[in-house]
C-alpha cells in the first residue's frame, strides 16, 4: 500500500467511541485528483461544465445527484446515469494511481481490532470496493455504505445512521471522519462527533 503524504497525526475529539465511521474519497484515499479529472472529461463530453470549488462542495454527494445539481445550476442536459457510468469508468482506467492518506491510514492501522470500522461513501460499492482493495484496506472494514444503501444521501444524516445500524452502535458513540462540508454536516445531522480531514488542490 503507497501512502501520501500527511505532516500531522490526527487529533481525536475526547470521548468514548465504539465505532469509526470513515468517508472514502479524501479522507481514506487520496483520489480526489483523480475523480476531479474523470468527472471534468466526462461532463465535457456531455456538454456540461465542472468548476474545481463546486466539485469540493459537491463533495460526499451521490454522483447522480451530483450531476442532477449541475444540470440544474448550469442549464444542462446531460443524462445523469450515462454520465456517471462514463466517470467511474474514467476514474477506474486510473485507479491505481490512487494512493492512502498517510495519517487517516496510520489510524487505521494503530486502531484495527480495538473497535469497528465502516465506509460511508457516495460512490458505488463497486467503486468503494476497487479503491480499497487498491489501497490494501478492504479488510479492515466490518461495513461499507455506499450509494446504493440509502436514499437520501450526504448532508442527509441516512448514510451515517446506516452504517451505525449495521455496526448496532448507537449514533452518539460513532466518530466520523470526513473531509467534505456535506459530510460533516451529515454527521452532525446523525448526532456524531467528526474529525475533518485537510482537503487537498486538485491541482
Amino acid at each position: 500500500m503507497s501512502e501520501s503524504l500527511s505532516p500531522l497525526p490526527l487529533v481525536l475529539p475526547a470521548g468514548s467511541f465504539r465505532a469509526f465511521l470513515f468517508d472514502l474519497d479524501g479522507t481514506i484515499a487520496d483520489s480526489m485528483p483523480i475523480h476531479f479529472r474523470a468527472w471534468t472529461q466526462a461532463v465535457t463530453e456531455f456538454g456540461g461544465t465542472f468548476p474545481e470549488e463546486l466539485f469540493y462542495a459537491l463533495g460526499g454527494v451521490p454522483l447522480l445527484r451530483t450531476v442532477e445539481i449541475l444540470n440544474e445550476r448550469f442549464g444542462t442536459t446531460m443524462p445523469p446515469e450515462a454520465t456517471v457510468h462514463r466517470k467511474e469508468a474514467l476514474y477506474l482506467e486510473k485507479i491505481e494511481e490512487v494512493q492512502a492518506v498517510a495519517a487517516v491510514a496510520d489510524l487505521i492501522a494503530a486502531e484495527y481490532g480495538r473497535l469497528p470500522f465502516a465506509v460511508v461513501s457516495g460512490s458505488p460499492r463497486s467503486s468503494i470496493f476497487r479503491t480499497l482493495t487498491t489501497l490494501g484496506l478492504l479488510d479492515r472494514f466490518e461495513v461499507i455504505v455506499g450509494s446504493e444503501d440509502y436514499a437520501r444521501g450526504k448532508p442527509n444524516p441516512e448514510p451515517f445512521l446506516t452504517a451505525a445500524a449495521q455496526l448496532k452502535v448507537p449514533p452518539e458513540s460513532c466518530l466520523v471522519f470526513e473531509d467534505a462540508d456535506a459530510g460533516i454536516q451529515s454527521a452532525e445531522a446523525a448526532g456524531m462527533a467528526w474529525v475533518r480531514i485537510p482537503q487537498r488542490s486538485v491541482r
